[in-house]
């Protein structure tokens, strides 16, 4: 491969990259709208499936982002490799202020205090739910103590707050961001379609010229 390392990164430098990359989230997002305003489809199917993305970003449903978003963009016919795009609107700088939101407004709606509000609260009874859930899988074929217990409190305590919490934020945050999104797109289109136009128009005058030029 032509721009293949020559040495091969250490596996601790790669990861440290997915949490926080060498260049910054900024420089990370700024190639992010590049290839969103670049694909070929309508500024509003691109928009809509980049509000998907960051609509699905608000939903505890971690590790399924990418499916979950796909899906819905197929349901609502907007592009879904701008809905993958978009759920990089959650990442490790925002995830704290998304989930801080959607579970205290789940909260609100359902009436559940039993977890703390804060992101460390919030993100410890999430991780105890997930070794949970593993370790009652497990269990299932006798490889571990079976929890349960554990896993519907976790449900009902912090998954559905966060679920239901998350909706209205997410559609307002997926609402702003297409609306944003969409003329954006279109101007990046319209000003490249002049471009690609302007290098034709001149293709085709020089092209004129050498076939009226009997010295070529």
């Amino acid at each position: 491969m032509v721009f293949k390392r020559r040495e091969r990164r250490p596996i601790l430098g790669q990861m440290r990259d997915a949490v926080y990359p060498r260049r910054g989230w900024r420089r990370g997002l700024e190639y992010i709208g590049h290839r969103i305003k670049r694909l070929p489809d309508t500024p509003h199917k691109i928009a809509l499936g980049f509000a998907c993305g960051v609509f699905i970003s608000f939903t505890p449903l971690f590790g399924m982002h990418f499916l979950f978003a796909a899906l819905l963009a197929m349901a609502l016919r907007g592009n879904v490799l701008a809905s993958l795009m978009g759920t990089f609107f959650g990442n490790p700088v925002t995830f704290p202020f998304i989930a801080t939101i959607a579970y205290r407004t789940g909260q609100l709606f359902l009436d559940v205090s039993a977890t703390d509000g804060t992101f460390y609260g919030i993100k410890t009874a999430i991780v105890s739910g997930f070794v949970g859930t593993w370790q009652s899988l497990l269990s299932i074929v006798g490889l571990s103590e079976p929890a349960w217990g554990s896993v519907s409190h976790f449900i009902s305590a912090v998954f559905l707050p966060y679920l239901i919490g998350g909706v209205i934020p997410g559609i307002i945050c997926g609402t702003a961001c297409y609306v944003m999104s969409r003329p954006l797109v279109a101007a990046y289109q319209k000003n490249r379609r002049s471009r690609l136009l302007k290098r034709r128009t001149k293709k085709r005058a020089r092209a004129m010229e050498r076939a009226a030029d009997p010295a070529e």
